[in-house]
């Protein structure tokens, strides 16, 4: 189930972000970071949540994309945190898509409840089919 929702979470925000790229550009550059890591995070970001799209439709590659993918969304939660605290000296605007209308606080938890779901099905038996 956690593979199910991680590569549909993937492809979507994926997707999204590849096709409108300018935007999405835009939202990185907005963020806290310096502008030149936002150049280099905006591909690689995107890179990274397709390759992970496409590792967790596989059997063989399945439980190191979760690991990942977890991974990913645990640096993702991590940073959202520091935000919604307050850890910087500005708030940058939300994430875009789907997420945008929750807000800093929601996309935290639902976030919180990808790591917990990855955990668990890091876990969890692995299904051989």
């Amino acid at each position: 189930m956690a593979a199910i929702l991680y590569l549909s979470l993937w492809t979507f925000t994926g997707m999204e972000k590849l096709m409108d790229y300018d935007t999405y550009l835009g939202e990185i550059r907005n963020q806290v970071f310096p502008l030149a890591w936002a150049e280099r995070l905006a591909p690689t970001v995107l890179i990274v949540e397709l390759l992970l799209a496409v590792l967790l439709l596989y059997k063989k590659t399945r439980k190191t994309a979760l690991l990942l993918s977890t991974l990913l969304m645990t640096a993702f939660t991590t940073y959202i945190g520091l935000v919604w605290m307050g850890a910087f000296p500005r708030v940058p605007f939300s994430c875009a898509g789907f997420l945008e209308t929750m807000g800093w606080t929601g996309h935290f938890l639902f976030n919180t409840g990808f790591v917990i779901l990855g955990i668990m099905g890091l876990m969890g038996p692995q299904k051989t089919t």
